[in-house]
């Protein structure tokens, strides 16, 4: 099953490692991600810069996203329940 993380960018759900929550306050260990994934080359946004919500991270990459980490998190434990 695929996952819609925003802006028509889809994911497979067996990629994700963890869906991370940028609302404020953000905590260190996720900005240490971010920049870490900057420096890497493997930060990825489907984002309008200052609108991103959510912090995904995946196998081969990180990825910014519009939607909310509850909604993501609910679209994978629906495809949890469906394994």
């Amino acid at each position: 099953m695929y996952i819609h993380l925003g802006n028509n960018f889809i994911i497979s759900a067996g990629d994700i490692i963890a869906i991370l929550n940028l609302e404020p306050p953000v905590a260190a260990e996720v900005t240490e991600i971010i920049e870490i994934a900057k420096m890497d080359k493997k930060l990825s946004s489907v984002s309008e810069k200052g609108k991103e919500k959510a912090l995904i991270v995946c196998d081969k990459g990180v990825v910014l996203s519009p939607i909310s980490s509850t909604t993501l998190q609910k679209r994978a434990f629906n495809y949890l329940k469906e394994v």
